[in-house]
């Protein structure tokens, strides 16, 4: 009988054993204590830096004092506060869709949609670079996932036209892919959709409060509006607080709500998040200037990476990809890097494909010009003595 040791010791040998640091963010924006250790943040989901924002830690704390540190229910039974229902007009209004719903997490809220609006009788056509959370709900869904390539208009088209006897066909993509940094082709997805009567819906973690001009997400950024049936998007990446929501027409949302068992069966969010998520909701379409810093900083460091001759994926969006095949290359780099005070894992297997193992650079609004160059000259140091991807 094969034990746990020896699980855990074949997974040492491949380089891909796992264990957990302990992060906490500093009010020096930029900067974590990284196991006892102050180091450069590169690999947080922070993107404008709002996480740290003095007026949503304000807002959590009266939140916290006046309504109490937990919801005590699910939102059917004692859970639900008047501060979900304003978070939910703000997101609706937010993504410019009728109504929105809020979940605990991003996984939930993609759980809750595949779920609930997808059945046996149906099949999802799912692109095969999306997070594991829309993987684990097509497989929990019961209908039929059709995997099409990445971002592959051609080949999700011959996909649609060999799925045409199914009931319904809901076509789910991330709308910025979280290991690659890649925008997904949402326009050409919705000619489709609309030419062979396809639902789409975009999962907008990655892209809430960084692209469009209000930071609206995808949607936003293509000009797509009222043409997407489904948008997912988090509260904890680029908005700072926690939870996810999902923004559809009215009849959409009622259904989720009284449907989807992630949402029916979870003691809802406390009013502590729910606060901060609504100050971050008013601040992000109206500090712009966070997104244009956020995007500057990003392009100037994807263009030195790969001007040292880096294979670095992204460009367009605060994700970097630096390739370095093997998951013990990847863990050379992040030791090199650590040892220079940055702090940016190496990502490999199962998170992405054999092959492909990377560091995961991510920038922040918050991160200053001299952080962005200590970067770039510790790359520059590390180039000759690395096998680049």
């Amino acid at each position: 009988m094969v034990t746990w040791d020896q699980e855990l010791q074949h997974l040492k040998e491949k380089g891909l054993y796992r264990q957990l640091n302990s992060v906490e963010m500093m009010e020096d924006q930029g900067y974590a204590m990284v196991n006892g250790q102050k180091m450069l943040m590169f690999s947080s989901n922070n993107y404008l830096g709002l996480a740290r924002d003095k007026r949503l830690i304000q807002a959590s704390i009266e939140a916290v004092q006046r309504l109490g540190a937990g919801s005590t229910g699910s939102r059917l039974t004692t859970g639900n506060s008047l501060l979900h229902e304003e978070l939910e007009k703000k997101l609706a209004k937010f993504k410019q869709t009728e109504a929105a719903v809020v979940f605990n997490t991003g996984y939930m809220a993609n759980i809750a949609a595949l779920t609930t609006l997808a059945g046996k009788d149906d099949v999802i056509l799912s692109d095969e670079m999306n997070h594991a959370s829309i993987i684990d709900g097509c497989r929990l869904s019961r209908a039929q996932t059709t995997i099409y390539r990445h971002a592959d208009l051609r080949d999700l088209e011959l996909k649609l036209q060999q799925t045409a006897r199914y009931q319904k066909r809901l076509i789910v993509t991330d709308g910025v892919f979280s290991m690659d940094g890649d925008i997904a082709p949402l326009p050409g997805i919705v000619e489709l959709a609309e030419r062979y009567n396809a639902v789409v819906m975009v999962d907008d973690a990655h892209a809430t409060g960084v692209l469009g001009k209000n930071g609206r997400g995808t949607v936003e950024h293509f000009g797509l509006k009222g043409r997407v049936e489904i948008q997912m998007g988090t509260l904890s990446k680029a908005v700072g607080a926690e939870g996810a929501y999902i923004a559809g027409s009215r009849s959409l949302i009622d259904y989720l709500v009284n449907q989807a068992r992630p949402f029916i069966f979870s003691t809802s969010l406390p009013p502590g998040v729910m606060a901060s998520a609504l100050t971050a909701i008013e601040i992000i379409p109206a500090e712009r200037e966070r997104r244009f810093r956020l995007s500057g900083l990003s392009q100037r460091l994807y263009k030195e990476l790969t001007s040292l001759g880096y294979t670095v994926w992204g460009g367009e969006t605060p994700i970097l990809a630096i390739i370095c095949g093997e998951p013990k290359e990847a863990l050379m780099l992040a030791d090199a890097l650590r040892e220079n005070g940055i702090f940016a894992p190496a990502i490999r297997p199962p998170t992405v494909p054999d092959r492909t193992s990377r560091i995961r650079l991510t920038v922040m609004a918050t991160h200053q010009d001299d952080q962005i160059h200590h970067v770039i000259d510790v790359f520059k140091k590390m180039a000759p003595a690395l096998k680049r991807g």
